[in-house]
């Protein structure tokens, strides 16, 4: 039992990860209505109360039934690594109002009652409009409920694709599944990737590859699915969920602060996990200005490295850094 995933050799070479502002979202919003997933993020629930009383989400909530079949068009699977919200979005208002049509009676047909409400035969009743209506809501969602906190999600989700990056390098696809979630195993001798489910739904991916993305919103869920002609995705939980909320602590040491500065030695510090300028000035409260030029001078003297991912450009802190950060004597 269970969804399975039947890998092709040629999905063997094309499995790939990326982040989604707009799925994010779509779970944001989810987890408002999921007593169960909200015990990590309880500071973000108290930062956006008041935000979210002034959204109408019943529309959204009725297509995300508690087991069953959630509605695709509204979340699609990002076509790279690093898309923004806006092109995402770009993506809903652009669904055909005949499939959307057909997917929203998928999933309302997953809550009782759901497909003869009042809500619910007005999704249904006008599908181009319904495509529009829920587009402009998610727009409202992600402006009050993700967009101010998205360097932080952004960090954590990017940190994540770095530690199973690394996992894929070190040990494999075996390796990589083996740490997503408790729920997930796969059978190198079939190749099949399975997530335990209660119902059994099986799918060719047919040399699509798979999509792997992190979230901070599914825990303690995983997700996996989306219908053709969409690419089958798993989305799991990202490390670190726990301390996501919590204030940075820096312990910077006094001596590299004297070596370096203290502003310059904090940015070096920082970078425990591989950052953006965007993601660090967020979680430094510093100007972008300001952590852009500590980054330079920096890279410029041997203790960072960089390296592009999509439309962002990454800092990472050589094995020297590594170890004046620490206290501890370079090799």
């Amino acid at each position: 039992m269970g969804l399975l995933h039947h890998f092709g050799h040629e999905d063997l070479l094309r499995c790939r990860f990326a982040l989604s502002p707009l799925w994010e979202t779509q779970e944001a919003v989810r987890t408002l209505k999921r007593p169960d997933r909200q015990g990590y993020h309880l500071p973000w629930l108290r930062g956006i109360r008041a935000a979210a009383a002034g959204l109408d989400l019943r529309p959204l909530w009725l297509l995300m039934p508690r087991r069953g079949h959630s509605t695709d068009f509204v979340s699609p699977p990002p076509a790279g690594p690093g898309v923004s919200f806006a092109e995402e979005l770009a993506l809903v208002r652009a669904a055909d109002p005949d499939e959307a049509r057909e997917d929203m009676r998928r999933s309302l047909a997953c809550t009782p009652g759901a497909l003869d409400s009042e809500l619910g035969r007005y999704l249904l009743a006008d599908p181009a409009r319904s495509v529009r209506e829920l587009a402009d809501l998610l727009e409202r969602a992600w402006t009050a409920l993700v967009e101010p906190h998205w360097p932080r999600l952004r960090a954590l989700l990017e940190a994540d694709v770095l530690f199973h990056t690394r996992r894929l390098a070190a040990g494999g696809l075996e390796a990589l599944f083996d740490g997503l979630h408790p729920d997930v195993s796969w059978d190198s001798a079939s190749l099949t990737l399975t997530i335990e489910r209660p119902s059994h739904y099986a799918r060719v991916l047919g040399g699509q590859g798979l999509l792997l993305m992190p979230s901070a919103f599914v825990w303690p869920q995983i997700a996996g699915g989306f219908e053709p002609p969409w690419q089958p995705t798993v989305v799991y939980a990202a490390r670190g969920i726990g301390a996501l909320w919590t204030p940075v602590r820096q312990d910077t040491p006094a001596a590299l602060a004297r070596l370096l500065g203290r502003a310059r030695a904090d940015v070096l510090c920082a970078l425990e996990e591989p950052a953006s300028t965007t993601a660090l000035a967020h979680r430094l409260g510093l100007a972008q200005s300001t952590v852009s030029a500590h980054l330079k001078v920096l890279q410029e003297a041997g203790l960072l490295i960089s390296a592009r991912h999509g439309h962002q450009v990454r800092y990472e802190r050589t094995p020297l850094a590594i170890a004046l950060a620490s206290g501890a004597p370079a090799d």
